[in-house]
């Protein structure tokens, strides 16, 4: 294509696949909610069009760039369409951060009674305004069901599988940087090697995710166990989530290379994935700072 020519896409019905996917999704998932026996499954058949759309979809796109389709104007439009794609993760990520932050630093003063007179120092026998007190030692307590909402019994502690976690996912960071340099010099069985590894950091930090997990629910930390529960779910397991999502994409990635789609001159879906996967780990450096070490 002529590097002048605006590239104008044929019409295509896989944005039309794609919504009705989340429809359905979407549709499944709030009558999940409401205690419908067919709710998972339209859940799960909504899920399986997602899917489709996306394998159908990504692999017309690839097909097009490996025909020569492309020109620098569509590599711009790739570019800006992963930067803004990225900007709204972090605006994601921001929210929950902003929740944590707002309990942390106002919600707990205010129990304790700071600038305001609404509540007393001593909400209950032993209290202290304190995220630990807080978020560890409320007294029991039972929701509108008559459930007992759970109490840990303990910190989770950062030095021991989430610092783990932390390295891993840090020297993932350093070979994906090893497989780029390497792509760009076009050694392929170094790229090869350098995304092999990454995965495989990547799957063990899953790995220790769920172990440390199952470690936390013995303790009795869980979803009901107030701020702190909800709080830490959230934020490491939408971050876990994202990692999951970063290793299928890296794996795809791994395949395209395998089968030569990329040079060192035009390779922007190797360098997407690499963005992607940056960002997560500079969002598992705030989960550790923020949730885990402060």
């Amino acid at each position: 294509m002529n590097e002048q020519e605006y590239y104008v896409p044929s019409g295509t019905y896989w944005p039309i696949i794609g919504s009705v996917g989340v429809a359905t999704l979407f549709v499944g998932f709030a009558n999940q909610m409401h205690g419908a026996s067919w709710g998972g499954s339209i859940m799960a058949l909504g899920f399986a069009i997602l899917v489709f759309m996306m394998f159908g979809w990504f692999g017309q796109v690839v097909k097009e760039s490996t025909s020569g389709m492309y020109n620098s104007q569509v590599d711009r439009s790739f570019r800006w369409g992963m930067s803004w794609f990225i900007f709204s993760e972090v605006m994601f990520f921001a929210a929950f951060f902003g929740a944590l932050f707002y309990a942390r630093q106002l919600s707990v003063p205010w129990l304790g009674g700071a600038d305001n007179n609404i509540f007393t120092p001593e909400l209950w026998d032993g209290f202290s305004a304190t995220w630990q007190q807080i978020a560890f030692n409320t007294p029991g307590a039972t929701l509108q069901s008559g459930t007992a909402v759970s109490m840990p019994t303990q910190l989770v502690d950062a030095w021991g599988l989430p610092a783990l976690n932390t390295a891993l996912l840090l020297l993932s960071g350093v070979t994906l940087t090893f497989a780029h340099h390497a792509l760009r010099a076009d050694h392929r069985n170094k790229i090869i090697g350098w995304l092999v590894a990454t995965i495989v950091l990547g799957v063990l930090f899953l790995g220790f995710q769920i172990t440390e997990y199952g470690h936390a629910y013995h303790d009795g930390l869980k979803l009901t166990s107030g701020i702190y529960g909800s709080t830490f779910y959230m934020l490491t397991g939408f971050h876990g989530f994202h990692v999951t999502v970063g290793v299928i994409m890296l794996t795809v990635i791994l395949y395209r290379v395998q089968k030569g789609h990329f040079s060192a001159a035009n390779h922007f879906g190797f360098e997407g994935v690499a963005w992607y996967w940056h960002f997560v780990d500079v969002v598992w450096l705030g989960l550790f700072i923020f949730v885990y070490w402060l």
